[in-house]
């Protein structure tokens, strides 16, 4: 058996648990584990329960036991029965609830914190007041406890702090504050327990995860360090750009601080203080090893930022003009009954993640504006893009205009034919496609039908960019894959752009859409959460090699899925399939590519989707939206010959259920890759978590260079100073334009207030001892913009890595004065026990009299 090969040569198969007494001489129970004092609650029937559970196992041990290649012991050997289990619980503390009771407790009254009160606490405390017994608050974690034990300082409740609920027990006070992860509060007659879910309507745990829906933005992506290795090129506000080499400790006769160590042209070392973090970027815009260093001191950064600032102001003008052009023409309002939208969206089998229903909700909003809308909705493969342009669709044809759906294949055509009319088969709405899997009679009555207006949706090919193709009433236009149309398509499509809403679909936005995104010229979702259940692919690169390819395909077949080979080269694809064939006999091959006749390409398609065959060896044609569940392995021959976005599309074809599913990137035996390809397959394989289709186009970005995103000629100026910097640089001349000022050329960023407390501020070795880890928490605090931003990241710290020590605290409290001095124009603060010093910009936006008045006052 292979089972027992795997044993004996130390591998553990899948399920070895099930054969765990053949390895120990005895095994351990769950009573062997628990203290003597634990009491149990049996909550309902538990000896139903535990003999439902027997026959379930026993008939599948009957049912398996035939597999000689599988061995299986008898459920007695693995299990307690339920004899067994009793006599074992019988030696701890009982307490047995019938189903639907919940024995003493009750439920509490509601406690919720009211901010709009003078005193947000006032419910609490009269609750308190009025209880006969003792009371105790939980916190989520230690983290939360420090902002909850702030909130009752701040409000003059003091509750005395608890290790367990033994300690409670044992005190007397009758207020305590300790931290359980107790889902909700209950009373009892001299004892109440209250959770945060009883203070704040959204408790913690629901918060946590709004947070980490929040981190996921881009400004964030660009800024955050955490990539950043010993020698990558870093951009200081005020010095230009140097490499990074680490970090590094420095006593400099105030205790020891913490500094990233900058090196600069002809070796020249500047320290930046961790606190400090804030004016430091990455450098991203032209290829790492070759960033321009700047000397320090010497003029030609100021130059740099000078040209770029220009730049941008020319820039700035262009957009804005584009922009006022867009805002003033107008488009069509939507109207339609909520009541019948909702209908809708009943029909999708699905529970909307929370990036979906917001970027529905912007959709929606978007269309009812009567702005002609341009939006890009940037959602990872597999992440419900599609339904986003479901909905998009209902309200343009509920609101009486057409629709029109461009897609870049006809078998992408032809998926989203039937999942339209799958969607819209209650509704009296005519869809029809035009795609070569259509006759020529077909397509000809579709589009007299569409001029005629007696079509509401259509859904082609480029076929749709036709002159020959008339609507009646065009109300959105929605693209598909918009990185699949070439420049004359996409200007066709810009004809129509003017008065039309349009939504774009992309999984990897092409750096020129994604750059113009970020800079404010089009309306922009991201989708970043990955459905529920929804698993990452796990991809491997590897050289080519039959052994790797017959061991990834069996695997698949073994589980019962079916598997997709790209082999891109159609004249060879016939011999490739007579060497699959070779190696695997047990495989049912079929070959699809573009060359193929239609009727032909779509027999094998749904043979495919219908299972019949396993295997589909085929060329990038399977590249957009083809969505099969059951195939869930791809192997991609000469992987280093794709771009990074069509890897992206490509390995997205699998993982779309809840399997685990694999990709394999074979790269040629005897071929030496090139070091771009080398990097596209890096990146590929480092960014396998669900939703990397964004950072890929920003990995992108930096391989290619950001040249594209304003046209050939601008790149200069840009990779002078890195496009994170220029990016900043334009969105504030942007600010300055629409607020009808001229942008300060002087000042083209936005002042970087230096705080110096004269005292460490750092997160201590012995704290946070991962410098990468530590690095990439300065560079988040470094992007806090809002005290609650800081909040939240010192209740993370606490919950990771214990009670705060002092240096940390002054870290937290130097980035606190940080954004309480920026509105101020305060340039700089340096505070030490005898003197403060402020030191303001040119123009601080405050009343230079109130200064001289705080003065004399004191």
């Amino acid at each position: 058996s292979r089972i027992y090969k795997d044993v004996s040569n130390g591998v553990a198969a899948a399920g070895i648990e099930y054969w765990l007494p053949l390895f120990f001489e005895e095994t351990a129970s769950l009573f062997d584990y628990l203290p003597r004092e634990t009491v149990l609650v049996l909550h309902k029937d538990v000896p139903e329960a535990i003999r439902a559970f027997w026959r379930e196992a026993q008939s599948r041990y009957d049912m398996l036991s035939g597999d000689r290649s599988h061995p299986l012991l008898r459920p007695a050997e693995l299990f307690l029965a339920e004899e067994q289990f009793f006599v074992a619980a019988k030696s701890y503390a009982r307490v047995n609830l019938a189903a639907g009771t919940d024995g003493p407790a009750q439920q509490l009254p509601p406690l919720a914190v009211d901010r709009r009160a003078a005193d947000p606490l006032h419910v609490l405390k009269s609750f308190i007041e009025h209880f006969p017994g003792r009371v105790l608050l939980l916190a989520e974690t230690a983290g939360r406890r420090e902002t909850l034990s702030e909130l009752l300082a701040e409000y003059a409740l003091a509750p005395s702090a608890s290790s367990d609920l033994a300690a409670f027990l044992a005190a007397d006070s009758k207020l305590a504050l300790a931290v359980a992860p107790l889902h909700d509060g209950f009373q009892l007659a001299q004892l109440a327990i209250i959770t945060e879910a009883e203070l704040y309507a959204d408790s913690p745990s629901r918060r946590a995860r709004h947070a980490a829906q929040r981190k996921a933005t881009v400004d964030n992506w660009l800024r955050d360090l955490t990539e950043l290795k010993v020698g990558s090129p870093v951009v200081h506000e005020q010095h230009g750009i140097a490499r990074y080499q680490g970090l590094i400790h420095l006593d400099l006769g105030e205790g020891e601080m913490e500094f990233l160590e900058l090196h600069y042209a002809g070796d020249a070392k500047l320290y930046v203080p961790v606190a400090q973090l804030h004016v430091i970027s990455r450098y991203s815009g032209a290829d790492p090893d070759a960033a321009p260093l700047h000397a320090l001191g010497s003029p030609q950064w100021e130059k740099a930022k000078r040209r770029a600032a220009l730049q941008a102001r020319d820039t700035a003008a262009e957009l804005l003009a584009l922009y006022a052009l867009r805002a003033a023409r107008q488009g069509h309002a939507c109207e339609f009954k909520t009541h019948d939208h909702d209908a809708f969206a009943d029909g999708f089998g699905f529970e909307e993640t929370a990036d979906q229903a917001t970027a529905i909700a912007a959709v929606i909003e978007d269309m009812k504006s009567g702005r002609p809308m341009d939006r890009l909705v940037c959602g990872d493969v597999g992440f419900g893009k599609t339904e986003v342009a479901l909905r998009a669709v209902f309200c343009a044809v509920a609101g009486g205009r057409q629709a029109a759906i461009l897609c870049p294949t006809t078998l992408l055509c032809e998926q989203h034919f039937q999942t339209f009319n799958d969607r819209f088969a209650d509704w009296p709405v005519r869809i029809a496609e035009l795609s070569r899997f259509k006759t020529n009679a077909e397509v000809a009555q579709a589009l007299r039908e569409l001029a005629e207006g007696k079509l509401d949706i259509v859904i082609g090919t480029h076929r749709l960019l036709q002159k020959d193709v008339k609507f009646s009433r065009l109300g959105l236009v929605v693209i598909d894959e918009e990185h699949r149309f070439g420049v004359r398509q996409k200007e066709a499509l810009k004809a129509l752009r003017a008065e039309v809403d349009v939504l774009t679909l992309t999984a990897t936005p092409i750096p020129r859409t994604l750059a113009m995104s970020l800079e404010g010229l089009r309306d922009f979702s991201v989708i970043a959460t990955a459905p529920q259940k929804r698993l990452a692919i796990k991809t491997f690169v590897t050289r080519f090699s039959d052994g790797i390819i017959r061991e990834a395909l069996l695997r698949e077949f073994k589980r019962g899925g079916q598997v997709y080979f790209l082999h891109n080269e159609v004249n060879t694809i016939e011999n490739m399939r007579s060497k699959l064939e070779k190696l695997l006999p047990e495989a049912r091959i079929v070959v699809g590519h573009g060359q193929m006749k239609e009727r032909e390409l779509e027999r094998v398609m749904r043979d495919f989707t219908q299972q019949r065959v396993n295997v589909l060896l085929c060329t990038t044609i399977i590249e957009t939206g083809i969505d099969n569940p059951h195939a869930n392995t791809i192997v991609i021959n000469r992987a280093d010959k794709f771009g990074l976005a069509q890897l992206h599309q490509l390995r997205g074809r699998v993982g779309r259920s809840h399997h685990q599913a694999y990709a394999y990137l074979l790269t040629h035996d005897d071929a030496v890759l090139n070091k771009q390809a080398r990097q596209r397959l890096e990146a590929i394989q480092m960014m396998d978590e669900l939703g990397a289709g964004f950072y890929l186009a920003m990995h992108d970005l930096e391989i290619r260079g950001a040249g594209e995103v304003l046209g050939d000629n601008q790149s200069g100026e840009m990779q002078e100073v890195g496009f994170n910097m220029f990016t900043e640089m334009l969105n504030r001349a942007v600010a300055a334009l629409k607020q009808g000022k001229e942008p300060d050329l002087l000042q083209p960023l936005a002042i970087a207030t230096e705080i110096n407390l004269h005292t460490p501020a750092l997160l201590p070795n012995d704290y946070a001892p991962d410098v990468q880890q530590r690095l990439a928490l300065y560079k988040r605090l470094a992007n806090c913009t809002t005290g609650d931003d800081i909040a939240d990241l010192q209740e993370e710290l606490v919950d990771r890595f214990g009670e705060l020590p002092a240096q940390a605290r002054a870290l937290l409290d130097s980035h606190r004065l940080r954004l309480l001095c920026k509105p101020l124009g305060v340039s700089k603060l340096d505070a030490t026990g005898e003197q403060i010093v402020v030191q303001f910009e040119a123009e601080p936006p405050i009343d230079p009299m109130c200064i001289i008045n705080l003065i004399q006052r004191d």
